[in-house]
C-alpha cells in the first residue's frame, strides 16, 4: 500500500503552493515530511516559501496522517479537522471516540453521517499509525 503521494494530491494547497514546494525539491508527502520534521525545519521552509509558519505546520500534519496508508490524502484533511495532527495521537486515541469525532464534524459540516468512514475503516489507521509510529 502507497504512503507515499505526490504533493498534488495533497488538500488544502494551492496551485501556487504546490508549484513552490516543487521549485525547492518537495514533490512528495514524504519530502515534505522529512523536510518538517522539526520546529527548526518548518520554519526555514516558512522563510524559504515566505509564508506564515501555521501553513507549514498544517501541511507537514497532513503529509504526516498520509504516511497511513489506509488514510492516505483522501482521509488526512478529515482526521486534522477532527482534531487528529499526528500518527502518534492516532495511535493513542480509542477509535470509538475518533469515529463519533469524525461523525459528528461530519453532520456539522456536510448535515450528513453517511458519508464518514466506517469504523473498521477507523480500525485500520489506528492499528497502522501504532506500526507506523513504532518505526
Amino acid at each position: 500500500m502507497q504512503s507515499n503521494w505526490p504533493i498534488s494530491e495533497l488538500p488544502g494547497l494551492s496551485v501556487a503552493e504546490k508549484t513552490q514546494l516543487q521549485e525547492i525539491g518537495i514533490n512528495t508527502t514524504m519530502n515534505l515530511f522529512q523536510q518538517g520534521k522539526t520546529p527548526e525545519t518548518r520554519l526555514n521552509l516558512a522563510n524559504q516559501l515566505k509564508i506564515n509558519i501555521q501553513h507549514i505546520n498544517k501541511w507537514v500534519a497532513l503529509a504526516n496522517l498520509s504516511r497511513i496508508p489506509t488514510v492516505g490524502t483522501q482521509y488526512c484533511g478529515l482526521l486534522l479537522h477532527s482534531g487528529v495532527i499526528s500518527v502518534q495521537q492516532l495511535a493513542e486515541i480509542p477509535t470509538y471516540k475518533l469515529h463519533k469525532q469524525i461523525i459528528k464534524l461530519q453532520v456539522a459540516t456536510l448535515q450528513r453521517s453517511d458519508l464518514s468512514p466506517s469504523i473498521e475503516l477507523v480500525k485500520q489507521w489506528s492499528h497502522q499509525a501504532k506500526i507506523i509510529g513504532n518505526r
